[in-house]
């Protein structure tokens, strides 16, 4: 075999492996979205709520028996809640916000791109024996979901409600 070639492979996967431990355990998890008044977007089930109005908090447990604890929701319409969205299983789960609808439109998005990246202040994303955070506020009254749309968990019926009267 060509030493040159020996030599380039060689460099290649120098080159590779320095790349990769250069990564170290840094977690995939995405950050808290951070409050920026001016960035708020309304949408139909709300807007990001600014932490230091929160009035509530919430502790919403995600296992693997694709179950929410608890599964409802009560709130009044204009409250800004805090959503610790606690994950005791051992598969990834997540927490999205939204109206039935759009709840249904993404969860077959995600059916059709089940690698899809998405980081928005209405969803987190929670690694197994981990805790996410969002903060809501919830600006229009009717019903409301929570699902975790990763692939055959929402089908599974991992989705609870939010009632905002």
């Amino acid at each position: 075999m060509d030493h040159r070639f020996i030599t380039l492979v060689a460099a290649l996967a120098t080159l590779t492996a320095s790349v990769s431990f250069a990564h170290g355990n840094a977690s995939h998890e995405p950050k808290p979205h951070q409050y920026v008044a001016a960035q708020v977007v309304e949408t139909a089930f709300g807007r990001q709520g600014d932490p230091r109005k929160a009035s509530r908090a919430f502790t919403v447990e995600m296992t693997d028996r694709m179950q929410f604890t608890p599964p409802l929701l009560t709130l009044k319409r204009g409250e800004t809640i805090r959503i610790t969205a606690a994950n005791t299983g051992q598969l990834r789960h997540e927490l999205v916000l939204g109206t039935p609808q759009e709840i249904m439109r993404h969860s077959d998005d995600m059916k059709q791109h089940p690698g899809m990246e998405h980081d928005e202040p209405h969803m987190v994303h929670v690694a197994p024996g981990q805790q996410g955070e969002l903060v809501w506020q919830f600006t229009k009254p009717g019903e409301f979901q929570f699902a975790c749309l990763l692939p055959g968990h929402y089908e599974a019926g991992m989705v609870g409600k939010v009632v905002v009267q």
